[in-house]
């Protein structure tokens, strides 16, 4: 019975390999990401004739998610279109401060 637990983590451990693989494979995705939903709404833009929602939509997808699965399909359209497909995405513009609140205390 002491044989069980050791075992039973020698066989989990030589097991492991087999389980993790190192390459992901899109077609197994089990759930849309962002970047999946975006390309189909952008799909459903075109297929209701409202281009400028089509390219719209697919410019924000390689803007916002440049390294999705649907990105690079989305570029390849884009230069289809005759658009420049937009660089990945940019840092984020920090809000404005109100100048109307006082400012911090550092001594607190």
């Amino acid at each position: 019975m002491r044989l069980v637990p050791p075992l039973a983590a020698a066989l989990a451990l030589a097991l492991a390999p087999v389980q993790c693989t190192s390459k992901y494979d899109p077609a197994n995705a089990r759930e849309d990401t962002a970047g999946d939903g975006l390309f189909s709404l952008a799909e459903d833009f075109q297929a209701k004739g409202n281009r400028d929602a089509y390219l719209s939509t697919l410019r924000f997808l390689v803007a916002r998610y440049p390294s999705s699965r649907r990105a690079s399909a989305a570029r390849e359209l884009l230069e289809r279109e005759g658009e420049k497909p937009p660089e990945g995405e940019r840092p984020r513009a920090e809000p404005p401060l109100r100048k109307d609140l006082p400012k911090p205390d550092a001594s607190q």
